[in-house]
């Protein structure tokens, strides 16, 4: 039984029957997904933030940079700093932005886990919130998201905080009761190669962060992304 002619196309014939299998390894093979991408800003103890504007997304695992002497997995996804790597493809649909604290030890070791929970602590969040904006940066277009107080971190401890008879406060508050920003119409699209930032700018009237504590900001983009894969 003859299943074809020398220089014919296979067909498949009835279902079940034979498949258009390629006689060559394909030339694109794509992944697709839905993932987080995230940077993260220090603002260190006793800064003077009015007036000053901070970029995200510029500096790489590993490196030093956004007031860190080394940036850690759990402050950015980034291994190139301000680029989308080649091979890549991202589409935004969401922010979010996480405040969050921290102390230095007269050793000088940083930790960030401070909770917020005393009024200076409280105030530093508020200055954040309050006094800050959100920006894209793409080369030299800037592009205003909104006031960070509408840009909520979507998850995280959040609630409210009290005093004991012993004078000692109990309870952590936190922006992270507020929903993420939602781009409902269409994603911001970020190409494989794509130069781009994100910036926390503070207006005129934002307080010096205080003397005792530093704060953390940490913006995700939320969305889908496509990655080639290597064949071969």
């Amino acid at each position: 039984m003859s299943y074809g002619s020398p220089g014919l196309i296979m067909s498949p014939g009835l279902p079940g029957g034979i498949t258009n299998v390629p006689f060559e390894p394909p030339k694109e093979l794509f992944r697709y997904g839905e993932q987080a991408l995230w940077s993260t800003q220090l603002f260190a103890a006793n800064s003077t933030v009015a007036g000053n504007s901070y970029r995200l997304f510029s500096t790489g695992l590993g490196q030093a940079g956004q007031g860190f002497a080394q940036l850690s997995e759990a402050e950015t996804s980034l291994r190139e700093g301000g680029r989308i790597p080649a091979g890549q493809a991202f589409d935004v649909f969401g922010i979010s932005c996480h405040v969050y604290m921290g102390v230095t030890s007269g050793a000088g070791v940083l930790t960030l886990s401070t909770p917020t929970d005393t009024s200076p602590l409280i105030g530093n969040l508020l200055n954040l919130q309050n006094n800050s904006v959100l920006q894209w940066s793409f080369l030299n277009t800037v592009i205003d998201v909104a006031p960070t107080a509408l840009v909520g971190a979507g998850g995280g401890a959040f609630g409210s905080v009290s005093q004991n008879a012993a004078g000692s406060n109990l309870g952590h508050l936190n922006n992270g009761a507020g929903q993420l920003w939602l781009y409902r119409a269409a994603a911001v699209a970020l190409p494989g190669q794509t130069v781009f930032n994100m910036v926390i700018k503070f207006g005129a009237y934002a307080s010096v962060i205080t003397a005792a504590n530093s704060v953390a900001a940490r913006i995700s983009l939320v969305g889908n992304y496509k990655t080639a894969m290597v064949v071969g």
